[in-house]
């Protein structure tokens, strides 16, 4: 009887969790000239790089962490905000091409008004559970309402070591 005040609760719980996974921004997507030169000899804390993992070379934050992007995302918007940037953390921008980057470089304007660097087109994140560098535990997962893909400049995409279903996998999140 003392415990019927735990239902209202965790359902609140839940919904504050699937409304910060689901919401979006309405910024506008800016481009930054010179997606693909290298700026510096030196590899900088915003620039990016490349990094083998399995068979493939992935596109990594200059600490050889693997950058993901998130199929709800738009070429302006981030799909992933709130407990579901806490899990798969926005890579700020503007960031520079290292040597071996290819692709279009730009930024986004997230919801919360920080700035966001964009591959392509795609809004960039890392993982949380890649937890040292050269790991790609994300690619393949589908949480936070969508799947997370890694980003292979040459090479096979990393195997995704458990695609899961809606829901599931993640490390028991469950967000």
């Amino acid at each position: 009887m003392g415990k019927r005040w735990l239902v209202p609760v965790s359902l609140a719980a839940a919904a504050l969790i699937a409304t910060g996974c689901g919401s979006s921004s309405s910024g506008g997507g800016t481009s930054n000239p010179g997606g693909g030169s290298h700026t510096s000899a030196a590899t900088t804390a915003n620039e990016l790089k490349t990094t083998k993992v399995g068979s493939a070379t992935l596109l990594t934050d200059s600490k050889g962490f693997t950058l993901y992007w998130f199929v709800p995302d738009t070429t302006t918007t981030s799909k992933c905000n709130g407990e579901c940037a806490k899990f798969w953390p926005p890579i700020k921008g503007p960031v520079t091409a290292g040597p071996g980057v290819t692709g279009t470089l730009g930024t986004i304007t997230r919801a919360d008004g920080s700035t966001q660097a964009t591959w392509n087109g795609h809004p960039l994140y890392t993982f949380k559970e890649d937890t040292a560098p050269g790991q790609a535990n994300g690619n393949g997962k589908n949480l936070s309402g969508g799947v997370w893909h890694d980003i292979p400049l040459s090479g096979a995409p990393a195997s995704s070591s458990s695609s899961s279903s809606s829901g599931g996998g993640g490390g028991g999140y469950g967000y």
